[in-house]
């Protein structure tokens, strides 16, 4: 009886230790695929032009997923090594800290199962990241800056104007480095007290999400339970960002929410990942009036590369078509890079393959100059103007 009570134990060891050490990795396998192809073309005028141009992304969540981003991996959409081979200047890292269990475009209700809670602790974070959403973006930025550490040559964090600057210049003067910047994917890790906005910009967080896949305390999720507008504190915390120097990001709220932030602020804003509705005429994809009047303050919209956005066309010659209609609604100065890499999502590329993109998006017609806006110089204008 001793030994096979033994034996079960330490089969139930290997078990919990194999799900620990393999569930996650497959999880992720599964939710950031990239469609298996052949290599893209990239004419030579298009190396060209990628070698020579500003790329930059508004938002992946490689920071979700329990692997280093100083190595090459063999799963996910984005790392270090692959961020160079694309040529990737700078790389907004995004924490996402709460997900609701059955998560849909439609409609999500705050009191839903949170997914990131199991996640969290499959992965093995810090015990105190289990219950605090808090403390979920905090590690997730401690991780970025951990890899930093690691890898200083190929990795820097930017928290500020100066640090971009210093940045830019090195890659000028021939670096490789990746410059990531540090967000949060709605504004939930607040948990309700402007206070909490002191430890999020401590951690180097810079572009601030006002909600994800439901409502919160700051007003309605595109995702959520009715077009809720911002709420008192929403309108607190909106002030906060725009005294901060921080990017304030759309993606996600709600309509009513982003009109009610156009109404009381005049800097930039970006919707970080997104589409065009009149393109792909989706939920997802704010209405194009609603995206001009985001343009009309000197922000981007991020344009993603996954199928809910794109209406099915993931290959890099079908963004590149949904990258020409956005210059069409909104012209190409309000046009940027939004992969949403490593956001569960398939794509049919990964960030070692953008140059696959801007030759797709010389082929679809688009000019050289437009390009380089599309690629950096569009973001580097937002983040100049609202960083310190």
């Amino acid at each position: 009886m001793r030994t096979a009570l033994k034996f079960t134990a330490a089969l139930l060891v290997i078990a919990v230790a194999g799900f620990f050490i393999f569930a996650p990795g497959y999880v992720e396998s599964t939710r950031n695929a990239v469609v298996p192809h052949d290599p893209y073309p990239v004419s030579d005028a298009a190396r060209a032009l990628h070698d020579d141009m500003i790329v930059g992304d508004w938002h992946a969540d490689s920071l979700l997923w329990n692997r280093d981003i100083t190595e090459r991996g063999d799963r996910g959409q984005v790392d270090v090594p692959r961020l160079i081979e694309g040529g990737v200047a700078i790389q907004i890292f995004t924490a996402v800290t709460k997900s609701p269990a059955g998560q849909n475009y439609d409609e999500n209700s705050a009191d839903a199962f949170d997914n990131i809670t199991p996640l969290a602790i499959g992965q093995l974070w810090p015990v105190r990241t289990w219950t605090s959403i808090l403390e979920r973006a905090l590690y997730q930025a401690e991780k970025l800056h951990k890899a930093a550490a690691k890898d200083p040559e190929h990795l820097t964090i930017i928290k500020s104007l100066a640090d971009l600057e210093a940045h830019l210049a090195a890659r000028a003067a021939g670096s490789t480095a990746v410059g990531g910047i540090l967000g949060i994917e709605g504004a939930h890790p607040l948990e309700g007290d402007i206070a909490n906005l002191d430890k999020i910009e401590a951690a180097g967080h810079r572009i601030i999400g006002l909600q994800h896949f439901f409502d919160n305390a700051l007003g309605g999720s595109l995702h959520g339970e009715g077009n809720l507008g911002l709420t008192d504190f929403g309108r607190a915390v909106v002030a906060e960002i725009e005294a901060r120097g921080m990017v304030l990001d759309l993606a996600h709220s709600s309509p009513q929410v982003a009109r009610d932030v156009l109404a009381m602020t005049d800097m930039p804003v970006i919707v970080s990942h997104s589409g065009i509705h009149g393109f792909c005429p989706v939920k997802r994809n704010f209405p194009d009036d609603l995206m001009r009047e985001i343009a009309a303050t000197g922000g981007v919209i991020g344009m993603g590369y996954w199928a809910e956005v794109a209406c099915n066309d993931i290959t890099p010659s079908g963004i590149a078509k949904m990258i020409k209609a956005g210059i069409d609604t909104v012209g190409a100065d309000h046009v940027s890079l939004g992969s949403d890499f490593d956001g569960s999502v398939e794509t049919a590329f990964d960030t070692s393959e953008l140059p696959a993109l801007t030759s797709a998006m010389l082929d679809a017609g688009i000019s050289e100059a437009d390009i380089r806006k599309i690629a950096g110089e569009n973001m580097l204008r937002v983040l100049r103007a609202r960083l310190k």
